[in-house]
């Protein structure tokens, strides 16, 4: 399984709170974090509690500072472990229009540019039958990201998105 310890203070020092799993409102362990050592496993972590605001995606390793982890402040609301995929295949079906409507475009690999892969980077609503993703709002994995787990996503508010723009779409490949 994934563990994550969370320090109040930069170079891993100060308080910290060690999880293994989600927790929704991480404000009542910290008032802040600085920096995060990823022992094992993937996490997505959030800027609000309940899973909302900006997200970083954090693989094993240990970020010493907040701006390793491209964070914009030392806040952290929330966290969700990402599972070790149960399958070995990725599936997604992806569209142009809220509620699964408009043109479908399936997807199994990376993809560093929907608007070269797909000629759109608007994305209103996805079906995910394999595997976890990560969507961007630039191309090349870059800018803003959402974690994409498998299930139904009827509008991109679903997945926490302020608008449909997604301009690359990856893999979340185990690293257990």
């Amino acid at each position: 399984m994934g563990k994550i310890v969370f320090y109040e203070d930069k170079q891993f020092n100060g308080f910290y709170y060690e999880c293994s799993n989600d927790c929704a409102d991480m404000l009542c362990y910290l008032k802040c974090c600085n920096s995060i050592k990823v022992e094992d496993g993937c996490f997505m972590i959030y800027e609000q509690p309940h899973y909302s605001g900006q997200q970083y995606f954090l693989s094993k390793g240990e970020y010493p500072e907040y701006q390793e982890w491209a964070g914009l402040n030392d806040s952290i609301g929330s966290c969700r472990m990402i599972p070790k995929a149960e399958v070995a295949s990725f599936e997604m079906q992806l569209f142009e229009r809220m509620e699964y409507g408009g043109q479908m475009m399936d997807l199994a690999d990376d993809c560093p540019s929907v608007m070269e892969c797909f000629h759109t980077n608007n994305i209103f609503s996805c079906k995910v039958m394999g595997g976890n993703w990560l969507f961007f709002e630039q191309p090349y994995y870059s800018g803003r990201m959402y974690l994409i787990r498998p299930g139904e996503y009827t509008r991109f508010s679903d997945w926490g998105g302020m608008s449909a723009r997604v301009g690359s779409i990856k893999r979340i490949v185990d690293t257990y």
